[in-house]
């Protein structure tokens, strides 16, 4: 995904900041459990001040659009009801899970679906 910031327009930059991000969580292009660049990382990229980028992320916070979890860094929340936001998690915890393992996308996928196939 690319953030840009468009100076001539009306909005300030937190808030071009903040609508783009969640924009592209709405749209699927950045996922639950993606990364988001260090606030200084993305203020460089982005020739702002890395306090427009912290004020930018603190609102999604706030909103529940993106998680701080800390030295691990700022990720993409889980959204939706409830039981899409645990199935989520779940998927992020396989997915970390077989990358630990060494498992390429298709065998993981292959498993998963293998595994909803099963009658219990």
């Amino acid at each position: 995904m690319k953030l840009s910031i468009d100076p001539a327009a009306s909005a300030p930059p937190f808030e071009q900041l903040r609508r783009q991000v969640v924009d592209a969580v709405s749209d699927g292009s950045l996922a639950p459990g993606a990364r988001m660049p260090t606030v200084r990382a993305l203020a460089a990229e982005l020739d702002l001040a890395v306090n427009t980028v912290a004020k930018a992320y603190r609102a999604l916070e706030d909103d529940h659009v993106l998680e701080g979890r800390g030295r691990a860094g700022t990720f993409v929340s889980a959204t939706g009801d409830p039981a899409t936001r645990e199935a989520q998690l779940a998927a992020i915890a396989y997915a970390d899970r077989v990358r630990h393992l060494g498992l390429g996308e298709a065998e993981a996928i292959a498993l998963v679906t293998a595994a909803l196939r099963i009658e219990r």
